[in-house]
């Protein structure tokens, strides 16, 4: 949890591009620490002095380390849930390589479980590409990223960083290995993460103003089974049968709920399910069980059938697996709706307004994407003072999320 500020400062470019974010620690009790101590804004410099350590051979490489662990970054005035919080839990990878192609390799491997990650557990479309210079990892050769496009806000979110840190880690931190010619090597390092922003980014993704939606293959609960019991009704039959469909859909693998609750009506149960994101909600009523069906209900866009309770098993999960790709193609056709192709100022201005996505030339030259933060936060305050702050769109400055690699 905490790390030396000689270690921290080792690595120069590390810590400049840390600086703002790290929180220190400077008292124990009522006692002055002879050094002040920082709660970790990330491991490399922890992790890196047991690498030169553990790391002696090239037979020990690749050297690859997978940990879960919470890190701080004081960095802004107001959290967000699971967006921006200050301390937060994440996967962080680190590993090192005998050579750069190796270590390169490595770095777009993980990148591409990143992507699949989001597309094809959360249903939330990325952008795979890589990090401006002024937007890089501190002390990083290069950053790879995935980004996410959040309709409702008309922000970018960060989703996941891959890094390729050279050696310049491996310099500061003496971490080399002799080759099969006992020549001694600096080893080539990358770093990489994925945290529970993730679980942020698909809730601003994909839910609704009923609540959570919730792609199909991480829903704690898939199927809710409600069965309808009214007076007049055979209750004791539909019940015994809702139970029978619960024992079919569980047997079958798929994550399911029954809601024979007493003290609540089926209105009550729709909603508490709805607010959960509960992918399906099976219904069973009277003219149900007289018609062999159960009512379906799809809480991604609300669409009602009637399905046969003979295979009922196979149906559902062929419906679950067409949620995850309906749910896919919406978020990834409101990103298209919503990238615009930009050559002038003007035009760039008026679709960040518009809350959308900006692909723009560049020249690759760093003080051009700091005039562009610079003056796109000006014209934004401006534009604040001139109108109905409800009325303005953006708010702070822009900027450059990746360079992609499509």
């Amino acid at each position: 949890m905490f790390v030396s500020q000689a270690a921290l400062e080792k690595e120069k470019n590390h810590i400049e591009g840390f600086a703002p974010e790290v929180a220190w620690v400077t008292k124990s009790g009522s006692s002055d620490l002879d050094q002040p101590i920082a709660i970790r804004p990330t491991s490399e410099t922890i992790m890196y002095p047991a690498f030169s350590r553990w790391i002696k051979s090239h037979r020990d490489l690749p050297y690859k380390v997978n940990q879960w662990s919470n890190v701080v970054r004081w960095e802004f005035k107001h959290p967000t849930p699971f967006i921006r919080t200050r301390e937060f839990l994440w996967q962080e990878g680190h590993t090192a390589h005998a050579t750069e192609n190796c270590a390169t390799e490595m770095v777009m491997n993980i990148l591409d479980k990143y992507a699949k990650t989001y597309e094809e557990l959360l249903a939330v479309p990325v952008v795979k590409g890589k990090k401006s210079d002024d937007e890089r990892f501190a002390g990083a050769y290069f950053t790879t990223t995935t980004e996410i496009y959040v309709p409702i806000s008309g922000r970018g979110i960060q989703g996941a960083t891959s890094h390729q840190l050279g050696q310049n880690f491996a310099k500061m931190f003496d971490v080399w290995f002799l080759d099969e010619n006992k020549e001694k090597k600096m080893c080539w390092q990358t770093s990489w993460g994925l945290s529970t922003r993730s679980i942020g980014s698909m809730i601003m993704v994909h839910s609704d103003d009923k609540g959570l939606v919730l792609p199909p293959k991480v829903a704690s609960i898939q199927v809710v089974i409600i069965p309808i019991q009214k007076t007049g009704s055979n209750n004791e039959e539909i019940i015994k049968k809702a139970d029978e469909l619960f024992a079919t859909l569980k047997k079958a693998g798929i994550r399911v709920e029954l809601d024979d609750r007493e003290n609540k009506n089926p209105g009550d149960k729709y909603s508490h399910w709805e607010q959960r994101g509960v992918p399906i909600r099976l219904e069973l009523g009277q003219k149900d069980l007289e018609k062999n069906e159960v009512r379906c209900v799809k809480r991604n866009n609300g669409q009602k059938s009637q399905i046969s309770q003979d295979g009922i098993a196979e149906c559902i999960t062929k419906l679950l697996e067409g949620i995850h790709t309906e749910m896919y193609d919406k978020a990834f056709k409101a990103r298209q709706d919503k990238t615009s192709n930009v050559d002038n100022w003007e035009d760039f201005m008026k679709a960040l307004s518009e809350k959308k996505i900006c692909m723009a030339p560049w020249c690759d030259v760093q003080q051009c994407e700091i005039n562009v933060k610079d003056k796109s936060k000006e014209e934004s305050i401006k534009a604040m003072e001139e109108q109905n702050a409800d009325e303005a769109q953006l708010t702070g400055s822009a900027k450059t999320l990746c360079i992609p690699f499509d």
